[in-house]
């Protein structure tokens, strides 16, 4: 609407979000500038904090407020293994979910670089196990053979998380690649 260019970048703004459409960005907006004000206040300040304070960990690359995450920085978490994700937010998501103790490794690409720094990492740790957590796919798969060939004279371990069928979804509702790796990855009862 003309007039109203502030508001309109601000909806612009927030319909540039992932997951976030113009009906949802003209709601957000009207509720932060004419709702509630202080609550776009709020928002303002934080988003603008959190750009400035959030950076990644320089050892796992984690997002973290300091030089080193609150995972590499916990010596009582267990070094043994290293989880590798493919995205920063992947270790929130396994931190929620209180089911894992070992460190993380966020494997933004699969440069020598990287290769390096994770070498580097499984040898200061003496690391004996590398525990892949990637969202399923043949890019992950031909992710997965590229690191265990590259680390393979380190001796270690590998394992990757389960994976198959979600809880709750019918067989009609899963893709064939999910129903080929349930069937043969299943696990017998008791």
């Amino acid at each position: 609407m003309k007039g109203l260019e502030k508001f309109n970048e601000l909806v612009a703004a927030f319909s540039a979000l992932p997951t976030i459409g113009k009906k949802s960005a003209l709601r957000l907006a009207y509720h932060v500038c004419i709702k509630d004000p202080l609550l776009g206040s709020k928002l303002a300040y934080h988003i603008e904090e959190s750009i400035r304070m959030i950076k990644k960990c320089t050892q796992c690359g984690a997002l973290s407020e300091n030089e080193l995450c609150e995972v590499c920085s916990n010596i009582e978490r267990n070094h043994n293994i290293i989880c590798i994700v493919q995205d920063s937010k992947d270790v929130l998501v396994l931190e929620d979910s209180r089911s894992y103790d070992g460190l993380y490794f966020v494997l933004d690409d699969t440069s020598e670089e990287n290769i390096i720094k994770l070498r580097s990492m499984i040898e200061h740790n003496k690391t004996t196990e590398i525990f892949f957590a990637f969202t399923q796919g043949l890019n992950s798969d031909a992710i997965v053979f590229f690191i265990e060939e590259k680390l393979k004279d380190l001796n270690l371990s590998f394992s990757q998380i389960a994976q198959g069928i979600p809880s709750g979804v019918s067989l009609e509702n899963v893709d064939f690649i999910s129903l080929h790796k349930a069937i043969n990855h299943r696990t017998k009862l008791d």
